[in-house]
């Protein structure tokens, strides 16, 4: 995709694309990431060197530059937290698209040999080996009478 153009949903369809997709974000959002941390650590040191302003309380100064700084170190995790959220949204659509379909399928064609072992079981047995819920279960519910 050329710089020129702009992501689209249709682009992020494809898994090749959503992980070019992810690439590009990471490595504009990095940089950010790691331009506001510096600031913010340069920021913090520098108001914590500024005199007290009159009429301080002890350890007051100290709290004002946390405050300042604060929201530069937040905008950073902000940042940083956008590129965990383009992760978790490509694993979330390649569960939710990609992969449900197929397990579905592998789901039904489980159900289906089941189905079709035990009609098949049911058919060729005689009517007395056909197991009933007291030989299929006897020996669990057994155990659940004891500790009754």
């Amino acid at each position: 995709m050329s710089s020129a153009e702009k992501w689209t949903s249709k682009h992020l369809l494809s898994p090749v694309d959503r992980a070019i997709h992810l690439e590009q974000r990471r490595a504009q959002l990095l940089p950010i990431v790691d331009d506001l941390r510096r600031l913010a650590r340069e920021m913090e040191a520098e108001v914590k060197e500024m005199e007290a302003i009159e009429g301080d309380l002890l350890g007051q100064a100290k709290l004002r530059a946390w405050h300042v700084g604060r929201p530069l170190f937040k905008a950073a995790d902000d940042v940083e937290r956008a590129i965990s959220d383009l992760i978790s949204f490509n694993a979330r659509f390649q569960k939710a698209y990609e992969e449900l379909p197929q397990r579905r399928e592998a789901k039904r064609r489980r159900k289906e040999l089941a189905k079709a072992g035990q009609a098949g079981a049911i058919e060729s047995a005689p009517a007395s080996a056909v197991p009933t819920q007291r030989d299929e279960f006897g020996d669990v519910l057994d155990g659940l009478r004891k500790g009754a």
